[in-house]
């Protein structure tokens, strides 16, 4: 064999087992304001349910109150399932969808 012989490339086709990879864009879990509980409890929901300091609490329940919504959690499409049937199951209306 001489020192000129070519060797050709290997190539790869691809197959059923290679996957499309999406970036994981994070949910977000959005409050909105409903006639119907008071402030107060739905501070009392956010502090329950996500632990957050009073103030934050009161903050994001001014948003909803004022601005008609507000972002409360984002994560996982599966956590922010959760998020929505706890806050469903407090009374509040909640929604989730892809952050943009």
């Amino acid at each position: 064999m001489s020192s000129d012989t070519a060797v050709a490339p290997v190539t790869r086709g691809r197959t059923e087992t290679d996957e499309v990879v999406e970036p994981d864009v994070p949910w977000i879990v959005i409050v909105w304001n409903d006639p119907i509980n008071l402030m107060s409890y739905v501070t009392f929901v956010f502090q329950k349910l996500f632990g957050f300091p009073r103030a934050k609490a009161e903050k994001l329940m001014m948003d909803v109150h004022l601005k008609g919504k507000a972002v409360v959690a984002n994560g996982a499409k599966d956590e922010c399932e959760g998020h929505v049937a706890r806050l469903h199951a407090h009374g509040l209306w909640a929604t989730m969808q892809k952050d943009v």
